[in-house]
């Protein structure tokens, strides 16, 4: 449950969008239009957040045939996972600000 996962720019995306309201529930394609990636992007990241805890999920109580349209499987981020993506992404902002800080003073801008 301590893993912190690679911080890929889609990794981000998906934090990002899933911080927006931490305690709020959203399903798959919720995250896909918040995040802007595509369905088979997320849910490998999903699937890693869930994995390390930061993430829960669960399958909407529906009927798929009176609904219509298959379950949604809803995902929140836990407390612990919600306070490590806040680091975390600020220490990815961190290490990107110091990186454009280096190559401009290597460039001599």
């Amino acid at each position: 449950m301590g893993t912190t996962p690679r911080m890929t720019i889609p990794t981000q995306l998906v934090l990002r969008a899933l911080l927006e309201d931490p305690t709020r529930e959203m399903y798959g394609l919720e995250i896909c239009r918040a995040a802007g990636l595509a369905p088979g992007t997320i849910h490998p990241i999903l699937a890693r957040f869930e994995g390390i805890g930061w993430l829960e999920s669960r399958f909407e109580d529906v009927e798929p045939r009176e609904a219509g349209r298959p379950r949604r499987r809803y995902y929140r981020l836990t407390p612990h996972g919600a306070e490590n993506a806040r680091n975390t992404l600020l220490r990815t902002s961190a290490r990107w600000m110091t990186l454009v800080a280096r190559s401009r003073m290597a460039d001599g801008a």
